[in-house]
C-alpha cells in the first residue's frame, strides 16, 4: 500500500460490531504511522438498523467521509449491507462480505425475498473482479466464538495490506475486545487473514 489515501467503509447492522472493527481499522492505522480520520453513522444501530463508518488512512487526510464511489475497501458483516453500499465502491475496488443473513422487515413479512449468493456475486462484477464472501461466522465458531465473525473479517482486510504487520493488528485486537476473549479473537483474525492470503 502506498502513501495515498485508503478508504474502507465498514458497514453492517446493529450488534454485528461493525464499529468495533472500525475502531480496530483506524487505531491499526494510526500505529502504522498514518494519518487517520473515522466517521459513523448509527442509523437505528439498537435496533438492527444498518450502521456504517468510513474510516480513511493516508499521509494528509482532509475529510473523514469517503465521496460516493471512492471506496477502496467495502467491509460488509452483512450480504444484503454489501448490496446497498456498492456505489460507494470504486471500480476494480475490494469487497469483503461477510456470510451473515439478517432479513428486513420487508423479508420477513414475506413481501420481498433475500437475494442468493450468486445475485449478489453478479452485482458485484459489474463494479469489481476482487470481490470475497468469507465465512466469517463459520470461522468465528471454529476460532472459539461466533461473535468474532466482525474479527475474521478484520483478519481477511488485513491481507491486502502489506505495508501493516500482523503484530499491529494482534495487539490493536488485545486492546479492544475483553481480556478472557483476546485468545480467540486474535485466533478468528488469524483464520480470515488465512482465508483469503
Amino acid at each position: 500500500m502506498s502513501m495515498k489515501t485508503m478508504n474502507f467503509l465498514v458497514v453492517g447492522v446493529g450488534g454485528q460490531g461493525a464499529l468495533l472493527a472500525s475502531n480496530v481499522l483506524a487505531e491499526v492505522g494510526v500505529r502504522a504511522g498514518f494519518d487517520v480520520k473515522k466517521a459513523e453513522v448509527h442509523g437505528m444501530s439498537q435496533r438492527g438498523g444498518s450502521v456504517n463508518s468510513h474510516v480513511r488512512w493516508g499521509e494528509d487526510v482532509k475529510s473523514p467521509t469517503i465521496a460516493k464511489g471512492e471506496t477502496d475497501v467495502l467491509f460488509s458483516l452483512e450480504k444484503l449491507e454489501s448490496l446497498r453500499y456498492i456505489s460507494s465502491l470504486r471500480q476494480g475496488g475490494i469487497a469483503l462480505v461477510g456470510e451473515s443473513v439478517i432479513p428486513p422487515l420487508t423479508v420477513s413479512s414475506g413481501e420481498d425475498s433475500y437475494p442468493v449468493d450468486e445475485e449478489i456475486a453478479r452485482v458485484f462484477e459489474q463494479v469489481t473482479d476482487n470481490f470475497h464472501f468469507i465465512p466469517t461466522q463459520t470461522l468465528a465458531k471454529e476460532a472459539g466464538t461466533s461473535r468474532a465473525h466482525n474479527v475474521v473479517l478484520l483478519g481477511a482486510l488485513s491481507s491486502f495490506i502489506d505495508d501493516v504487520p500482523e503484530e499491529i493488528w494482534l495487539e490493536v485486537i488485545a486492546e479492544r475486545v475483553p481480556k478472557k476473549y483476546v485468545e480467540v479473537n486474535q485466533a478468528a483474525f488469524r483464520a480470515g487473514r488465512a482465508v483469503v492470503g
